[in-house]
């Protein structure tokens, strides 16, 4: 391990230098949340359903009796074991999040030199990149928005890419993405959707890699958004460091109940049965939105669909005063105004989509 990784006192203290510093996009913090008005139909959000279900509900509530205490390191401890039985892993390459994006907010404890971000996707990340004064090079990827690796700068010592990638909808293949790892580089996979991919879904969630870490989102598929359940995966002198300075008793008891429950096999089962539906339902709703001549950003893999649509913005406003919300697409770099995301949703809220765009289109 290098000296700077092993002294993370020194490596925190050093302040960015002033030369680097601007002030953060504030579009990169806009997010689907705010599309949606009380009572709407929500296609703007990527959470499926309005809450946890029945059994998850029973789990949690069982918990509440564990309120009265100061979460134990023997609770942490079973929910990273868990974790690590799903995976195939050791509990020690295990940290627990308080949201996958919480992970993100700890990337500046690595302190890269430089950080290639892979676009159109989520943007927290170049947020807190920027925010924090280390330099962030976009590396836009034109439609149909596939990973090349040769896009990626050299002097890149850290890559971030989503997979599948938020909004575009698109799974990257495995090999492609750890094409990119390289000597001194960390390579970070944003793996939010995954659970939500039918099959495999070209996850490197069980590969021991050194230089990979694994950000994970436990609130889209078990509707936690809430909660704030996630983990990431790596080698632990990499945790170690992200998590150094960290306050303690990061996650309540019903956060880490929560992914323990989320990530034994009878959950593990439930979600492969929910990737299975959200598969039908994304076909399905696919071919009704084509049939309408809109263009579907695909192969779509994920539980939201990239539309492509002249005067996106007015549209979108028009359906909102139908009721019913979308995301906006210009605010991810590489998107202009002629885009929107809409989550895959079921037969009966889709109609509902399709009959409002046929009037406001």
């Amino acid at each position: 391990m290098s000296e700077s990784a092993a002294r993370p006192d020194a490596r925190l203290r050093r302040k960015p230098d002033a030369r680097l510093r601007r002030k953060p996009d504030e579009l990169l913090r806009h997010h689907g949340d705010v599309e949606v008005d009380p009572g709407s139909v929500d296609f703007a959000v990527n959470v499926r359903g309005d809450g946890p279900p029945e059994w998850l509900r029973e789990r949690l509530g069982a918990a509440l009796g564990s309120l009265g205490s100061y979460p134990t390191a023997a609770a942490e401890l079973a929910a990273r074991e868990q974790v690590a039985a799903h995976h195939g892993r050791s509990p020690d390459e295990v940290l627990l999040l308080s949201g996958g994006a919480e992970g993100f907010s700890m990337l500046p404890r690595i302190e890269p030199r430089l950080v290639a971000t892979i676009h159109p996707s989520f943007t927290e990340p170049d947020w807190v990149l920027e925010q924090t004064g280390i330099p962030v090079q976009r590396v836009i990827l034109p439609p149909p928005f596939e990973f090349d690796a040769r896009l990626v700068p050299d002097a890149a010592d850290m890559v971030i890419i989503g997979n599948p990638t938020n909004p575009t909808s698109v799974l990257h293949p495995l090999e492609t993405i750890l094409s990119v790892r390289s000597p001194g580089r960390t390579v970070v996979i944003d793996e939010a959707f995954a659970d939500a991919v039918l099959g495999t879904g070209e996850s490197a969630a069980s590969q021991s890699l050194n230089d990979v870490l694994i950000l994970r989102s436990l609130t889209k598929t078990w509707a936690l958004a809430g909660l704030r359940c996630g983990y990431a995966l790596g080698h632990p002198d990499v945790l170690a460091q992200l998590q150094h300075g960290r306050a303690h008793w990061p996650l309540g008891s019903l956060q880490l109940e929560a992914i323990r429950a989320c990530t034994e096999p009878f959950a593990v089962h439930q979600a492969r049965a929910e990737s299975e539906r959200i598969d039908r339902e994304r076909t399905s709703m696919i071919s009704r939105l084509t049939a309408m001549g809109l263009d579907v950003t695909g192969p779509a893999r994920a539980p939201f669909l990239l539309l492509r649509i002249e005067d996106a913005d007015l549209i979108r406003e028009r359906l909102r005063t139908r009721g019913i919300a979308v995301r906006r697409g210009d605010t991810f770099p590489g998107l202009d105004r002629h885009y929107l995301r809409v989550a895959v949703r079921n037969s009966e809220q889709v109609d509902i989509l399709v009959d409002a765009l046929n009037t406001v289109l």
